[in-house]
């Protein structure tokens, strides 16, 4: 197959009165294909004749049921056998892959929405190692995005449970001194418990926070996450941006830099998409304003026995009680960051949550105690044992008595 402008520099010569001979022997071409070309007058790409393949007796059947088998060749290939195909699977595979592209792409395909002021806030978490003391800690950050400002709020936790997220929204509401109408979040376990008839089965206490407030909770459809892309750009912002390098003395300085960061960074940049300042946008949320709502309060009671030891077992940890309710059924309050320990309605304990497997001990609930190794001291002797008094008492003589006596028994021995 000669290139196009082979075959316009024969047409040229022609028409300038060249022969096809000398148009060949110039160009190194054979004169039949001069004349072929010349025939034809320009260029022409190759028509090429398809050959039929097996596969064509079944295009209908493979546009009809590919889509419903999710494109799948090998389930089609075994379904085309049944049918009485007998080629191999690799031409199935080449049959579907351009709509296996075009499928790809369709579902890479988002539509970019923007919500207006006050309407939406996304949720997420983000997890990163950072050096808290003398240890690398797994962080837990708890990012809260305002849709329309892109204002965000960050927290570091221990961990991802109920508590922590409880006390997230908390702090983010009081942060920005208002609520939205919904928030956003990605199907996190401890939240969304299943769906039913396409519905979202929550968290009974989310349920209450999000009623307390009055904001609606949404989830992103199944395997749709970036569809709040908003939380999870600030969530990729704070790690590398407010954390990147950093170490802290202690998880409080942590938050406080978190806190100040927010203020003094994150609310005075350009943002990439509004191109404008969080810090100015946000002065046109439409935040639902708390007014003299108190904070809410979440608490979950449960009852333990108190060991031996003066330790209640409750969150994986242990904590000390007072030595006297040893034996004790008392009732623990979990609060969002505590635990308080009741005894028939009575405070006998309060302790801040602690991690994992860890033992917390007031030394003041141990007040009156033993040293460990001390030996107990000797005491008085029983006074009312009836066997022992029994025995009657045992008389004391004067040693000359015995003296005597030993005296005479000697003098009559033979």
């Amino acid at each position: 197959m000669l290139r196009a402008d082979l075959v316009s520099e024969m047409v040229a010569r022609k028409d300038r009165g060249e022969g096809i001979k000398a148009i060949a022997r110039e160009l190194g071409v054979d004169r039949k294909t001069v004349k072929r070309w010349l025939r034809l007058g320009a260029w022409q790409p190759r028509q090429t004749q398809r050959r039929a393949r097996q596969l064509d007796q079944f295009a209908s059947f493979i546009e009809r049921r590919a889509p419903e088998v999710g494109f799948n060749s090998a389930v089609l290939y075994r379904e085309l056998q049944g049918l009485g195909f007998t080629g191999g699977i690799v031409q199935v595979q080449r049959r579907l892959r351009p709509q296996r592209e075009q499928r790809k792409w369709s579902e890479l395909a988002t539509v970019r929405f923007e919500t207006g002021p006050g309407e939406q806030a996304q949720v997420d978490y983000g997890q990163l190692k950072i050096w808290i003391g003398a240890q690398r800690e797994k962080v837990h950050l708890f990012v809260f995005t305002l849709g329309y400002s892109r204002r965000l709020y960050a927290h570091a936790y221990r961990h991802e449970r109920l508590t922590s997220l409880l006390d997230g929204h908390e702090r983010a509401f009081r942060w920005f001194g208002g609520v939205t109408l919904s928030c956003l979040y990605d199907n996190p376990r401890n939240l969304v418990l299943g769906r039913r008839e396409h519905k979202v089965l929550w968290h009974p206490q989310f349920e209450d926070l999000a009623r307390y407030y009055g904001f609606t909770p949404r989830a992103c459809q199944p395997y749709r996450a970036r569809t709040k892309g908003k939380v999870e750009s600030g969530v990729k912002y704070v790690k590398r941006n407010a954390l990147a390098g950093r170490r802290f003395t202690s998880w409080e300085e942590l938050n406080d830099w978190l806190e100040r960061w927010s203020v003094e960074v994150a609310d005075q940049r350009i943002h990439g998409t509004t191109h404008a300042r969080p810090a100015d946008r946000f002065v046109h949320e439409q935040l639902i304003p708390l007014g003299m709502r108190p904070p809410y309060r979440y608490e979950r009671v449960q009852t333990r026995r108190v060991a031996n030891d003066a330790l209640v077992a409750v969150g994986a940890a242990r904590y000390s009680v007072p030595v006297a309710y040893v034996g004790q059924i008392v009732s623990v309050h979990e609060g969002v960051g505590d635990y308080a320990f009741f005894h028939h309605d009575q405070l006998i304990a309060r302790h801040p949550k602690a991690d994992r497997y860890s033992v917390v001990m007031e030394p003041a609930h141990y007040a009156g105690l033993l040293r460990p190794g001390a030996q107990p001291p000797p005491g008085t002797p029983p006074r009312c044992d009836p066997y022992f008094n029994g025995f009657g008492e045992v008389p004391v003589r004067d040693l000359q008595l015995y003296e005597a006596v030993s005296q005479n028994t000697g003098g009559d021995a033979p």
